[in-house]
């Protein structure tokens, strides 16, 4: 895919080609991190965190009406 964008450029010296490449990576950088991103982060499971703590047989705590305490790792 690189060396296809590299030989469709236009420009013979391989400064401005390199300069046009750097161009079109930002654009693709921008594009993905101001439109798309955005668009499908509703989507990712990111905000949606559950800890239990239960161990072996013993029932779960009753739900907390505070919330929880997060605590530095």
């Amino acid at each position: 895919m690189y060396g296809w964008i590299w030989r469709h450029i236009p420009f013979k010296r391989w400064q401005l080609k390199a300069l046009v490449s750097l161009v079109l990576a930002g654009v693709a950088g921008a594009l993905l991190w101001y439109q798309l991103f955005p668009a499908v982060e509703p989507l990712l499971p990111f905000d949606d965190v559950q800890v239990e703590t239960t161990t072996g047989d013993s029932p779960a705590p009753a739900p907390s009406t505070t919330a929880p305490q997060v605590l530095p790792s």
